[in-house]
């Protein structure tokens, strides 16, 4: 039986989201056995049919978005950036709190939670990726091209960043990538990274000099620090994680046979993948870390292959956005970041947070058609 008869676009990155969203299904039914005795009496059943459900209609929504013509998305960009900034500063006054942070909105009438970050962040990309195109001919004009495209990115970043700082930085640092592809005059791109690099100096100045000015400042300055100093007892989820990746040496302990799931307080999510090195081993660390790179290979061919800029940019900020991000985990998981709450795209356990993964996934694909079928969308790629 063909699993891509009825699909198209790239069938490597179809094979790369099917062989991930397999592990996650695997790991988070194994990861969650402290959250199960602790809130479900000892129901992982629950979890893993969640969880099977919420990734099935990920890959569901992420066939249907594969088949819509990616130029459409240039069209409801327009609507959804202008929905996102009064969804982020609702969730920031009214948003379901974690900690000092509020980053969800709870869906009526069910259990799920939609943190609108990852709204925005799938609404700027794309708004940034036909904005770009559409300025080519002023591209290098400071008031026709620069200043249209970077207020959006400074409104909705500056709405994340109070709540999810490591969201707000990886957004920004994907959108600073898309302007260079796209051509934006590198003075101006300049100086919004030297802005960029003096307003992170003196955030990082305020918080350890006055981090009650900052609702998470003390947060963010209590992580820093135990990144640092490396302590175990102020380091406490890194500690444990390092105990995952060090026990479960080249082979791993085997599937469901992890210890430290019961001490990580985010062993399903943040620092899934930890858990997956200590029951598969380093080696199937390699093998993802492979995967994401193939990711990350495919959609810059994609966008090298496109024949139209607004899918070539489309392509690259996307697959930026998902890889950066994965990286980031991947890097927390290993002690060589601090704590940033980044989940892993397509593994870690989550809710709406995979299907906008899949959502991006889908429209990269959907770019991808355009190299298998020209013809049949540059007519409609011509009017976005």
């Amino acid at each position: 039986m063909n699993l891509f008869k009825y699909t198209k676009g790239d069938i490597v990155i179809w094979t790369v989201v099917l062989l991930l969203s397999l592990l996650s299904i695997l790991v988070v039914y194994s990861s969650v056995v402290a959250l199960a005795y602790h809130y479900k009496d000892g129901d992982t059943g629950s979890y893993l049919r969640k969880h099977i459900f919420i990734v099935g209609s990920g890959i569901f929504l992420m066939y249907l978005i594969h088949k819509v013509k990616y130029s459409y998305f240039s069209r409801i960009s327009q609507i959804a950036i202008f929905l996102a900034a009064p969804l982020l500063l609702y969730t920031l006054l009214k948003g379901v709190s974690s900690g000092e942070a509020s980053r969800w909105l709870a869906i009526p009438g069910t259990s799920l939670t939609f943190q609108t970050s990852d709204f925005a962040k799938l609404a700027l990309i794309t708004y940034v990726a036909r904005m770009l195109n559409l300025k080519q001919d002023v591209i290098k004009d400071f008031k026709k091209a620069f200043l249209p495209i970077v207020i959006p990115i400074i409104i909705i970043c500056g709405l994340i960043f109070p709540a999810n700082f490591s969201t707000a930085a990886l957004l920004f640092l994907t959108c600073l990538v898309l302007m260079f592809v796209g051509r934006i005059n590198l003075k101006h791109l300049l100086i919004l990274i030297g802005s960029g690099i003096v307003f992170g100096a003196l955030l990082i100045i305020t918080i350890f000099n006055f981090p009650t000015l900052i609702k998470r400042g003390e947060t963010w300055k209590a992580r820093i620090e135990n990144f640092r100093s490396g302590d175990s007892e102020t380091n406490f989820q890194s500690e444990q994680a390092k105990i995952a990746i060090a026990t479960g040496r080249y082979i791993g302990k085997g599937p469901g046979n992890s210890t430290q799931r019961n001490f990580l307080p985010q062993a399903s999510s943040d620092f899934i993948f930890a858990i997956v090195i200590e029951e598969w081993g380093l080696v199937s660390a390699i093998i993802i870390v492979f995967l994401y790179v193939i990711l990350l290979f495919r959609g810059v061919r994609i966008a090298n292959k496109s024949e139209k800029t607004f899918g070539s940019l489309l392509a690259i900020g996307l697959t930026f956005s998902l890889v950066f991000q994965a990286m980031i985990n991947m890097a927390v998981a290993v002690n060589l970041f601090p704590v940033t709450g980044q989940p892993l795209p397509l593994v870690s356990m989550g809710g709406t947070s995979i299907w906008f993964t899949s959502i991006s996934i889908g429209i990269i694909l959907s770019v991808s058609r355009e190299i298998e079928n020209p013809k049949q969308v540059t007519a409609t790629v011509e009017t976005a």
